[in-house]
């Protein structure tokens, strides 16, 4: 299936859910917010949710700094 992660095209195979997604793609990072087509997909969802062809996805991460 062809989703947009974070602005940038990405093909997946299988059923594929949110937590898999961050899993892979943010090494599981536990400090990152998941927006599936402009909707925030809370945590506590993210092993139901899944994926479908044409979801667009924001995977955020707070960053330190100033």
């Amino acid at each position: 299936m062809q989703v947009t992660v974070n602005g940038v095209p990405a093909e997946l195979t299988g059923d594929v859910t949110v937590a898999d997604l961050v899993a892979e793609r943010a090494g599981g990072h536990d400090r990152v917010a998941v927006a599936r087509n402009g909707d925030v997909v809370p945590r506590s969802s993210w092993a139901q949710t899944r994926l479908v062809d044409g979801d667009a996805l924001e995977v955020l991460a707070p960053t330190a700094g100033g």
